[in-house]
């Protein structure tokens, strides 16, 4: 088959057509932004990419067109079409479906699905799941929205003979609508077998109204487990219960939370933690992240694995060598100075929360290492729809609070982020440019700091410029 897919260069489409790749398909794509890495990893597989949406690719006769939720039926201001493609396909009647509906009817079908679906945690969880079966023997396939550091790509097939049973396949179940033509959630296309609820909190301004409708919309994932799968689900949170007690029709394990009920729970540091099965220790968690929120991640991998056979203490060994995902935590380079080092990281989060268990994370593992004179310096960009809208803006310095000193690039925002961060007094900087927010990040750091990056974007490459800037600066 022949599939041409429109916006391939993002997370998701770029995986997706790794895995068509690799089924056998030809594929080709188009993009508004074909450029390095994507660009070349996708043609590394021999894929051939097409820069914009022009209407002329028409004549490339796929057998199917797969759509990106990059594309809308949107005008230029001069009224004509910003999706040209799409205009001519649908004019001539061409076939075309999105890309998690692709997904499903073309390479899910007859395998054990294992989704991880969550506010936050999402692509580290998926990641340590996949991990956790590689090392059981399992060979899954997987398809992440990142690159984790154990396998190098974010997306393969896996094992593709054998029963029914051992052909897994572990996807990152995202909220976000699937296309423009179908508002569902990406995640009910999958139908899992084993499914992961991490955590759920309201996101996504842009298309949801309000905390209620993201709870529909794991319902309607809840709705497509058969009555033989597992639901591992965050017993500390509301908004899950409120979830289930809509319908539930499958066994549910929960993990975490401190009250009684909880089936999977931990006793232990951050770095070093016993898991407990229904009270009774069945395994033991060494490894070097950080925060809470990975241990309640590592938590639900180890009840999904268990659901397809795996050991809880053959899952929590092989977390001990599990080594995170690109851009989670990621030690980007250092600046040598007399009295310590500087760090640059980067970090992937752009939720509040996402923020705040970030820094926590790191202020725990500095302070249990006698690193308690090191400061965290925050420097991050709103970059997300919901960010931009400004509908978390006063949750900010909530979550910015274990960082010695915040710095924000204001960039193209529609609300005032210095009054956002007003409650820090002289904690936080706001900068319009990156220029500028480079700049005082530099006058500001001293030996020692932590400087930690956050953003869902490429953020400028700030990070090599903050290195460079702090080297000139010695």
């Amino acid at each position: 088959m022949h599939i041409h897919i429109l916006g391939i260069c993002g997370t998701f489409m770029g995986g997706l057509a790794a895995l068509a790749r690799e089924a056998g398909h030809r594929v080709t794509g188009c993009d508004a932004g074909v450029y390095p890495p994507m660009s070349d990893q996708l043609r590394a597989l021999g894929i051939e990419l097409i820069e914009g949406f022009g209407a002329e690719q028409l004549a490339l006769q796929p057998d199917i067109f797969v759509v990106g939720n990059v594309v809308s039926r949107a005008r230029l201001a001069d009224g004509s079409p910003k999706f040209p493609l799409m205009e001519a396909i649908l004019e001539n009647g061409a076939r075309y479906t999105s890309g998690p509906q692709w997904l499903a009817e073309a390479l899910l079908q007859g395998r054990h699905v294992l989704a991880v679906a969550g506010t936050h945690g999402k692509t580290t969880t998926t990641s340590m799941l996949a991990w956790v079966l590689e090392r059981a023997g399992r060979a899954p396939g997987f398809l992440v929205g990142g690159v984790p550091l154990d396998f190098g790509v974010s997306a393969r097939l896996g094992e593709a003979g054998g029963a029914a049973a051992r052909r897994l396949f572990v996807i990152e179940a995202d909220e976000y609508d699937t296309a423009f033509f179908d508002k569902r959630s990406k995640f009910v296309h999958y139908r899992p077998r084993t499914a992961i609820l991490n955590n759920l909190e309201f996101d996504h301004a842009d298309i949801f109204d309000d905390l209620a409708a993201i709870e529909r919309q794991f319902h309607h994932l809840v709705r497509t487990v058969p009555g033989s799968g597992r639901l591992v689900v965050n017993g500390a949170e509301d908004s899950l219960r409120r979830v289930l007690a809509q319908g539930c029709w499958s066994e549910v394990a929960t993990f975490g939370g401190d009250g009684p009920g909880n089936d999977w729970q931990s006793e232990g540091s951050d770095d070093d933690f016993q898991v407990l099965l229904r009270g009774e220790p069945v395994g033991r968690v060494r490894w070097d992240l950080s925060g809470h929120h990975n241990r309640m991640n590592a938590l639900a991998a180890i009840a999904a694995a268990e659901h397809v056979g795996v050991a809880p203490a053959e899952a929590a060994a092989a977390l001990g060598s599990f080594r995170n995902v690109r851009r989670r935590m990621e030690l980007r380079g250092s600046v040598a100075r007399a009295g310590g080092d500087i760090r640059v990281y980067d970090d992937f989060a752009h939720h509040p929360t996402a923020i705040r268990t970030t820094l926590d994370g790191l202020r725990r593992k500095l302070d249990a290492a006698g690193a308690k004179g090191e400061r965290i310096l925050a420097v991050f960009e709103p970059r997300s729809n919901t960010m931009k809208l400004g509908a978390m803006a006063a949750q900010l310095p909530w979550s910015l609070e274990p960082a010695a000193l915040a710095f924000c690039h204001a960039a193209g925002l529609g609300w005032d982020a210095a009054a956002a961060l007003a409650p820090l007094a002289e904690r936080a900087q706001v900068a319009g440019d990156l220029d500028t927010l480079i700049a005082q990040v530099v006058a500001a750091a001293r030996p020692g700091d932590h400087i930690v990056c956050m953003s869902n974007g490429g953020f400028g490459g700030v990070h090599q410029k903050l290195l460079d800037a702090l080297a000139a600066a010695t």
